[in-house]
């Protein structure tokens, strides 16, 4: 796959929202791909690989691990994030993230991001922004659950 095309994937992200053309190309020239095969696991829960992915094709679950089982907690959708966390604070990973079909995943690296600070700082603001809305929302969507699931145990809030 060529630049042009992890741009095209990129502008349809997350983390190229906002992005101009010309910048989905420059953050493109940086990334790499990784082609997984279905069943595999991308990251382990507690690895201390400081990647961001995001999912250009296939299927991507963020996992964990209850009592040595595998449990799929979230399935991501064409062109989510996963590991902003890690990727900011090089803090171990929380969850794993498993391929339930052959997948096409873009990767960047801190080190190969932090290249484009003299020459595209436009650029590597647009993406710190995309990467804060990134954490926002999904935060927001765990404290929603979160309400959701005390509502249902609680027996209120809604028709349970």
């Amino acid at each position: 796959m060529n630049d042009l095309n992890m741009a095209d994937m990129l502008a349809k992200s997350a983390l190229g929202a906002e992005l101009t053309p010309a910048e989905c190309m420059a953050l493109a020239a940086v990334m790499g791909m990784e082609n997984v095969p279905a069943g595999r696991t991308l990251v382990q829960e507690g690895e201390d690989r400081r990647t961001l992915f995001v999912l250009g094709e296939g299927q991507l679950s963020v996992c964990t691990k209850v009592n040595d089982q595998e449990d799929r907690v979230y399935q991501m959708r064409i062109g989510e994030c996963a590991g902003t966390r890690a990727f900011i604070d090089g803090s171990p990973r929380k969850a794993a993230l498993c391929t339930d079909a052959d997948s096409l995943i873009l990767t960047l690296e801190p080190e190969a991001f932090e290249s484009l600070i003299e020459t595209e700082p436009r650029l590597v603001y647009k993406v710190m922004r995309a990467i804060f809305r990134i954490t926002h929302s999904n935060l927001m969507r765990v404290n929603l659950e979160s309400a959701e699931l005390r509502n249902y145990m609680m027996k209120t809030g809604g028709r349970y």
